[in-house]
């Protein structure tokens, strides 16, 4: 029988911090950001959040880039349908005020760390691996997309376009553009 020793974690903790993080980035920038002002906008400790986070980056990843409905898979029941879903969703999370304001940092970071990378890539992996694998599979029998196209590819290209889309256009991106991508990507992919 183990037994934990010391108080229960207080998840109200995470979720003071998530929301501090988000509200603290959207304010200001990736390098301005500290685990102090962190904590003090949750009212907890710096402790307290390195006791739930490896590091600033790790928080700044889960606070501004959540796992929930945005994450999931989309069932259109067509591969053009479902990348056009996909893309406005990325778009949805990738140009909010928070997510634009960390990208730079958390790129740089990853980009001079590679275990940081591994391991922000890995909270996402259940969605790639599993589910995103499963749609392109169902894609396949119904003869919409090739035999070589991995999930891993097909995240990459509708991530990667919409961050570099964000970058050199801004945040004005509108339904044209994700009607316009997704018959790009879908092309590139399909049979």
């Amino acid at each position: 029988m183990t037994t934990d020793l010391g108080r229960p974690r207080n998840p109200g903790i995470d979720d003071a911090v998530l929301r501090a993080t988000v509200d603290l980035i959207a304010e200001s920038s990736y390098a301005d950001l500290s685990v102090d002002a962190i904590a003090a906008r949750a009212g907890t400790s710096k402790p307290a959040i390195y006791r739930r986070w490896r590091g600033k980056a790790h928080l700044v990843h889960e606070a501004v880039f959540p796992i929930g409905a945005t994450t999931a898979i989309p069932d259109t029941g067509s591969l053009p349908g479902d990348v056009r879903e996909m893309l406005r969703r990325t778009l949805a999370v990738l140009s909010t005020p928070a997510a634009l304001a960390a990208l730079p940092g958390l790129v740089g970071e990853m980009a001079s760390d590679p275990t940081l990378h591994a391991a922000l890539l890995e909270r996402f992996g259940d969605i790639l691996v599993g589910a995103l694998s499963d749609h392109i599979e169902v894609a396949r029998r119904r003869g919409e997309v090739r035999q070589d196209v991995t999930a891993s590819e097909l995240a990459e290209a509708i991530a990667g376009i919409t961050l570099m889309t964000l970058i050199s256009r801004g945040a004005s991106l509108d339904e044209t553009w994700v009607e316009r991508t997704a018959c790009l990507i879908t092309k590139g992919i399909g049979t």
